[in-house]
């Protein structure tokens, strides 16, 4: 095979990358080392070769603060020898590069313990067929154009009366290219873009002031919201939280605003991870079947939504993705597993090594101020603080801050306090899902109202 030079990779900076010859690049280094391993005595390998371009810029105070232009490419295989494993990667994707990465895994694996779960996933689970999910948006990177979004969108903050600082805002583009080619003959190829653009703002002065932000993030460029909208939406998020204070502590019911709600769905899809079934660290070991939420509640993968955020069609194993209900009708219906995790369980591959796939929690019928009319007096949570989580036992308490809220009505902001249960006694406790729902990230759901939570104040 012929040599792939670094500067080979067409992806200059301003330029659009030619998609197919960047990945039949791509697709040739995988061969390379697949092949190489092959000589070398490995019984089976898999490998991943990738190519990034991104371009990014941040600003502070109308001044422009960094201007990053980045253009990286690697490839890491896995090789087997017996049940052996050995791994290595390399950031160069020259001829004589690949070679020495794939000697390395060669000599790692004769010295690492057989492993029976070790392998390639079942050539039968391999994807067969590859759509196109409409995640490929590329457009020349403008160090000028991006620079002008930046400032603007913090101008359009800071122009916001009661606005006193910046943290600062961002703008970026970055596109990525992957080749997954194992020895059983499998190649697949995927492709994505994505555009972002934040700002953070400071309003009030000494020990009154407070902070916030928002963002935008998409796969197409044409999709993002004005940078304006973003820069004023930071603005009133910052605002809305001046005066804010403790509140007794108490047991009430808790709003999860959309942007805090999906972490409670991510603590779930980590408790119900294969890494964590086998290894025996997680309070929900041995649940699928279970009630963990009540009836009316739907979580879905659904890995073929198009432009969304992690749409695939195959994992990073190449087993196929497919739709599936994860949570139906309140009762979890099994595990976010890989091929490795799988073998250890005496399961099969879910399609998940690598991650889920657009999970969506299915909305329910009321808004977000309809469920402040719901909650009557609680708590809203807009912004969540700390790592207090245990997935070995379920034990939740983060420090929070929000707004409380009195007879539907939001009375004022609220900070400094913390929330706190058990994991498994809030999926039960959930009386609520918004119609709200926050398609920015693979986690898509609306506002989640919590029925009882220990909320610690003053």
């Amino acid at each position: 095979m012929n040599d792939v030079p670094k500067n080979d990779f067409n992806m200059v900076a301003q330029a659009v990358p030619d998609r197919d010859q960047e990945l039949a690049a791509l697709e040739d280094a995988a061969g390379q080392a697949l092949e190489h391993a092959r000589s070398l005595g490995a019984d089976s390998a898999e490998v991943s070769a990738n190519a990034h371009q991104g371009l990014d810029v941040s600003v502070r105070k109308g001044e422009v603060e960094t201007l990053e232009f980045s253009l990286d490419h690697g490839l890491a295989i896995s090789v087997y020898i017996g049940n052996s494993k050995g791994h290595s990667s390399s950031g160069d994707l020259r001829s004589d590069s690949i070679r020495v990465c794939v000697e390395k895994a060669i000599d790692i694996a004769r010295f690492t313990q057989a492993d029976k779960c070790n392998g390639l996933a079942p050539v039968d689970r391999l994807a067969r067929e590859f759509p196109d999910f409409d995640l490929w948006h590329p457009r020349a990177l403008d160090a000028d154009l991006t620079m002008e979004r930046a400032l603007a969108c913090e101008a359009a903050g800071l122009g916001m009366e009661g606005i006193s600082n910046s943290d600062g805002a961002s703008a970026s583009a970055n596109f990525g290219l992957n080749v997954y080619a194992n020895s059983t003959g499998f190649c697949g190829r995927r492709d994505g873009t994505r555009y972002d653009q934040s700002c953070v703002l400071i309003a009030g002065e000494g020990d009154t002031m407070q902070r916030d932000y928002w963002y935008d993030s998409r796969r197409a460029f044409d999709d993002l919201e004005d940078v304006e909208i973003t820069g004023r939406e930071a603005a009133r998020r910052t605002l809305r939280r001046l005066g804010a204070r403790q509140v007794p502590t108490c047991e009430v019911p808790v709003l999860f605003a959309p942007e805090t709600a999906s972490g409670i769905v991510r603590h779930l899809v980590a408790a119900i991870s294969g890494s964590a079934l086998y290894r025996n660290s997680t309070f929900l070991k041995d649940a699928a079947g279970r009630q963990l939420f009540p009836e009316w509640v739907q979580i879905s993968e659904r890995p073929h939504i198009p432009r969304a955020p992690s749409s695939a069609a195959f994992d990073a194993e190449g087993v196929a993705t497919s739709d599936r209900e994860l949570i139906d009708n309140g009762v979890l219906t099994g595990y976010v597993l890989g091929s490795y995790s799988a073998r250890r369980l005496g399961l099969e591959s879910t399609g998940n090594a690598g991650g889920v796939h657009n999970l969506v929690v299915q909305p329910g019928r009321y808004s977000a101020p309809e469920l402040l009319r719901v909650m009557g007096t609680g708590l809203l949570v807009t912004e969540l603080m700390g790592q207090g989580v245990s997935i070995v036992t379920g034990d939740y308490s983060r420090g929070a801050a929000g707004f409380w809220v009195e007879n539907g009505e939001i009375q004022y902001p609220v900070d400094e306090v913390t929330v706190a249960g058990n994991l498994r006694d809030m999926f039960l406790a959930v009386e609520a899902v918004g119609s709200d729902v926050d398609d920015r990230t693979s986690i898509q759901t609306g506002s989640i109202l919590v029925g009882k939570m220990t909320v610690a104040g003053s």
